[in-house]
């Protein structure tokens, strides 16, 4: 299992989530995208959470501003989740205005928050797991896509709430965490998306 715990550290990769809620996404609601559509937004999201935020990454590793993948130390987590927060903002305003698309709107616009909230932490000396804040926003998206669409997720969700549980683990287990900054990154995660319900989930049900 000490083997195991580690792969969905790097699979459920902050990084990524935001990737895998866009796949996910777009594959319940193909039919109601032109196909150019679903790639330029892809491409998008692709860009600005992943390829520019390892760019960056590589850029302060390089300065000695970053000395671990891991951002271990609460004072190297500033400036890519400030480089982070602004990208997140760039891709809400600009790339969701040209297509509508409440969804993803939403869901970026909760985990923007997560960041400014995990970012507010750091500057008061706390952390918060980011790995366990993204798996579990994304677990809430998709139980937000089942009741908006009224689709029975009950394997996926149970798989991915397994997987939140995994992912605790790992960062436990690494000693990356404690569990309070495990708990905490939780509900930095869930929070935020629970919170706009409210705007765009409730109204429809």
């Amino acid at each position: 299992m000490k083997k195991i715990l580690p792969v969905f550290s790097y699979i459920f990769h902050p990084l990524f989530i935001p990737v895998y809620a866009t796949l996910f996404y777009f594959f319940i609601t193909r039919n109601f995208f032109y196909r150019h559509e679903i790639y330029l937004v892809f491409i998008q999201v692709l860009i600005l959470t992943i390829l520019l935020p390892i760019s960056l990454f590589y850029l302060l590793k390089s300065l000695g501003l970053i000395r671990s993948k891991m951002m271990l130390d609460k004072k190297e987590r500033k400036l890519p989740l400030v480089f982070y927060s602004l990208l997140l903002l760039f891709l809400i305003k600009y790339s969701f205005a040209v297509f509508v698309i409440p969804e993803l709107y939403y869901y970026f616009t909760g985990t923007l928050i997560s960041t400014v909230l995990a970012l507010a932490l750091v500057l008061f000396h706390h952390k918060a797991s980011l790995h366990v804040g993204g798996i579990a926003s994304l677990t809430v998206f998709i139980i937000s896509i089942s009741a908006y669409y009224h689709i029975r997720f009950l394997y996926l969700i149970a798989f991915f709430v397994l997987c939140t549980g995994m992912v605790a683990s790992s960062r436990l287990e690494a000693k990356a965490h404690t569990m309070g900054e495990v708990v905490l990154g939780a509900l930095v995660g869930i929070v935020p998306q629970v919170a706009l319900w409210y705007f765009w989930l409730i109204p429809s049900l």
